[in-house]
């Protein structure tokens, strides 16, 4: 256990789900604070209440640095990603945290990040990472996983925390959500082929997760970093 509290830099894009939950926590013996809170747009949803407790933002448009560097290069473009993400250390640097915990970041962290904080990146993502493929990868990965998972025909949906590695939605698992029941609703609209019910169901399931689950889970992932490890392996691994 660290002699301090961890510092704990958030990183969001448009929005930062379970930011609020964390804010508004009972600091009385807090093993975690947040130093600052990073969004890759020009601005998000919950900036009024990030200032009102006094975290430092940073703006980090990510189109707006595409568009400096190069106004040819496709927004995936990793080169330019690449470095995006150097800038976005550089932006980190004074607030010398130790865990960077992504809610609601919707770009990819390339080797510039990966490298600077190696095991030390927390992501809350929404699918159950338990779940596997037969080649052993996660069954739902990225954005459109409750969608993924619905269209599959499972019965719940759960949010999981982890590790952040190279490969997407593939590092450590650290915590699961309780389940998340997906309504009979949905099952008749796959069934009728209903695409407009089906919309709206997976909308709603997905937010009733970003807003319930995602602040609970990520204050339970960095007590557990903060109280049982001294500090993240490169691995992603944590000695007690």
């Amino acid at each position: 256990m660290l002699s301090r509290p961890l510092r704990v830099a958030v990183l969001c894009s448009r929005r930062a789900p379970g930011l609020v939950h964390l804010l508004t926590r009972d600091l009385g013996l807090s093993s975690w604070n947040i130093v600052c809170c990073l969004t890759s747009d020009e601005t998000f949803d919950e900036l009024p209440i990030a200032a009102l407790h006094d975290v430092a933002v940073i703006r980090h448009p990510a189109h707006r640095f595409y568009m400096r560097a190069d106004p040819q290069a496709r927004f995936g473009d990793l080169t330019v990603r690449a470095a995006y993400d150097l800038r976005t250390t550089e932006l980190l640097a004074p607030y010398t945290p130790d865990v960077i915990l992504l809610a609601g970041y919707l770009l990819l962290l390339t080797e510039p990040m990966l490298d600077a904080f190696a095991g030390r990146i927390v992501n809350v993502h929404h699918s159950d990472l338990s779940l596997r493929t037969a080649s052993g990868g996660p069954r739902f990965p990225g954005l459109r996983a409750v969608r993924d998972a619905i269209m599959a025909g499972e019965r719940e949906t759960r949010c999981t925390s982890h590790i952040v590695t190279s490969h997407l939605d593939d590092g450590p698992i650290l915590l699961r959500s309780s389940a998340y029941r997906v309504p009979d609703v949905a099952h008749w609209a796959l069934g009728v082929g209903a695409e407009d019910v089906l919309r709206k169901v997976i909308w709603a399931q997905q937010e009733w997760m970003l807003r319930s689950a995602f602040g609970p889970l990520m204050e339970q992932s960095l007590e557990l970093l903060a109280h049982r490890h001294t500090a993240p392996t490169q691995r992603g691994e944590y000695a007690a």
